[in-house]
């Protein structure tokens, strides 16, 4: 028997495979939490710094993401400890590497996540055929490219708004990590009126009160350079995003940006996480207590998953964006309802909500989270 796994419970992990090949560098991991909603889908992370815990952290996250969005899939992450900016050879050879080492796990369908891109999913493709978030030329909805997480988001913004009692338009808006969640987050929100005054990467932060313009930073990330690239603005550090005064503020980063140390420093009456685990559960209570409005990882963010899995099915970008706006609007505005109505804050409140969901399709499996 080997030792238990201090964060396991009753819906899972199902299963944790490593994967390890010295020759080629290749340092990996995958975890299936949950499938009793149907195959797992969830992204490939490629970090430096990735680890088993964290894997099943934002697998865990997906079984939430999927079964609040209604989808019939359930959870799993993969993750390979590398730098994602390595020479394209080697990074193409890494991810083939890995997924054919996985060419048997059936229950769990790639798709792209930090590090990794449309190109990576169709290099996964063509090894085993099961990926989503492909490039259009492949027949897929590359759902990075159009924004499809950042589209989920602006409408989790708009729901959550009316609960903060604010208005998008005219609203300030920072974004931590100006990505691929984050430039299109706050493209979107900007066609509502909304005014981005911060924007980080992993260079630094640049803010100016009287608004960005996000074309032209666009074009600038488009170009490799960042937001320190910006002509005009104010320039600090990369912490600095987390002064900036704001109505809502989404992290679109790496885990736990938000913690302890440095929750008190938010100004935001809003925050939209548009990353997975941007926060540590002690910040989000202490957000809580202070008035701060957090719409969890797995409700605000389940634009790009849903949109996945409707391309595994065959349907147009069209049909995707719309069914984005209204899962993510309809399960934004259940759960603060819910937390509103039970006096807990939104992320126990979609536990709740997505749990129930998971351990009602678990009780219809014979083996459970199998």
């Amino acid at each position: 028997m080997t030792e238990a796994i201090p964060w396991a419970d009753d819906m899972g992990p199902a299963k944790i495979i490593h994967v390890h090949e010295p020759s080629l560098g290749l340092n990996a991991t995958l975890v299936v939490d949950n499938v009793a909603r149907g195959p797992a889908i969830g992204g490939m992370r490629m970090a430096p710094d990735v680890t088993t815990a964290e894997c099943f952290r934002l697998a865990r996250a997906m079984t939430f993401k999927n079964a609040a969005a209604g989808l019939a899939h359930g959870g799993g992450k993969s993750v390979l400890a590398a730098d994602p900016h390595m020479p394209r050879a080697q990074k193409e050879r890494l991810i083939r590497a890995f997924a054919h080492a996985l060419r048997n796990e059936t229950d769990y369908i790639f798709g792209p996540d930090m590090g990794t891109d449309e190109t990576c999913m169709a290099w996964v493709h063509d090894e085993i055929g099961r990926a989503v978030g492909l490039p259009a030329a492949l027949g897929g909805i590359p759902l990075d490219e159009i924004g499809a997480t950042g589209w989920g988001v602006r409408h989790a913004a708009q729901a959550a708004a009316r609960h903060c009692g604010f208005n998008l338009a005219g609203a300030r808006v920072a974004v931590q990590g100006f990505g691929a969640v984050g430039r299109h987050a706050a493209r979107f929100l900007a066609e509502q009126g909304a005014l981005l005054v911060a924007a980080s990467d992993t260079q630094g932060t640049l803010s100016d009160d009287g608004g960005i313009d996000i074309a032209k930073l666009a074009a600038l990330k488009d170009q490799g350079k960042s937001v320190m690239d910006y002509p005009g603005g104010a320039k600090g550090g990369v912490d600095a995003v987390i002064d900036a005064a704001c109505d809502i503020w989404i992290p679109a980063a790496r885990p736990d940006v938000i913690n302890e140390a440095n929750a008190g420093r938010l100004q935001a009456r809003l925050m939209l996480q548009g990353a997975n685990i941007p926060c540590t559960a002690g910040a989000e209570q202490a957000l809580h207590e202070r008035g701060v409005l957090v719409v969890p990882d797995f409700i605000a963010n389940a634009g790009g998953v849903i949109c996945a899995a409707m391309e595994y099915r065959g349907a147009t970008q069209e049909a995707a964006f719309a069914a984005i706006a209204g899962k993510v609007a309809a399960n934004t505005e259940a759960v603060l309802n819910l937390a509103r109505d039970q006096g807990v804050a939104p992320r126990a409140a979609a536990i709740q909500l997505a749990a129930r969901r998971v351990r009602e399709a678990m009780a219809q499996r014979r083996f459970g989270i199998f």
